[in-house]
């Protein structure tokens, strides 16, 4: 017999991230989060509509505890590294949600929060109207592409390893690339990354 309706959302949440956690986004369903909380899977339709929602909860669960303040007296481009940081730690403890991010940003008060903050330092920088647009996107899409490249494509995994293995003959300088990938962790990657795109940005 299904559960009283008592359920939170918070309950809700748990539940969908534990799936995708073991199973990754295709695992993700009605029926997976109902048996989650030993419910019918009719029943879990009373407090969601569909997969779409389930994973905006998702994404606002991991998300809800990044803190978005930064210190008044920092410049403004640590102030971008200090939310790249931070956005990158929450999303990393769940790998398998990270393309959710992009998908139900709207939907999330807690990517809204993030998303404003760093245009608030963007505009701190002088960036302005369409400029200003463009530039918090790129910041975002280096982040989201870090993430995929450290839990799927990793710098020091199997790929680099093989790449590092081919004769140099045909293609020198991505062997040498690879070689010296291997000797790079990935908080190195991620802040040298970091490092470069802020540089690259230049005050207006």
């Amino acid at each position: 017999m299904p559960r009283p309706r008592s359920l939170t959302a918070a309950d809700l949440s748990s539940a969908a991230l534990a799936v995708i956690d073991r199973g990754g986004p295709a695992a993700l369903t009605m029926r997976a989060v109902a048996a989650e909380l030993g419910m019918a899977t009719m029943a879990l339709y009373r407090y969601v509509a569909d997969r779409d929602a389930l994973e905006a909860l998702i994404v606002e669960q991991v998300l809800s505890g990044i803190d978005t303040g930064t210190p008044a007296d920092a410049d403004w481009r640590t102030c971008l590294g200090l939310l790249l940081d931070r956005m990158r730690a929450a999303v990393a403890a769940h790998p398998a949600m990270a393309p959710l991010v992009p998908r139900h940003r709207h939907a999330s008060a807690a990517a809204l929060r993030w998303m404003d903050a760093t245009l608030a330092a963007l505009a701190d920088g002088g960036f302005e109207g369409r400029e200003r647009v463009i530039a918090q996107r790129t910041l975002v899409g280096f982040l989201l592409g870090h993430l995929e490249n450290e839990h799927y494509a990793a710098i020091g995994g199997s790929g680099t390893a093989v790449i590092a293995s081919i004769a140099p003959a045909e293609y020198p300088y991505l062997v040498e690339a690879a070689a010296r990938a291997r000797e790079i962790a990935p908080e190195e990657e991620f802040r040298g990354g970091v490092e470069i795109l802020l540089r690259g940005l230049t005050a207006r």
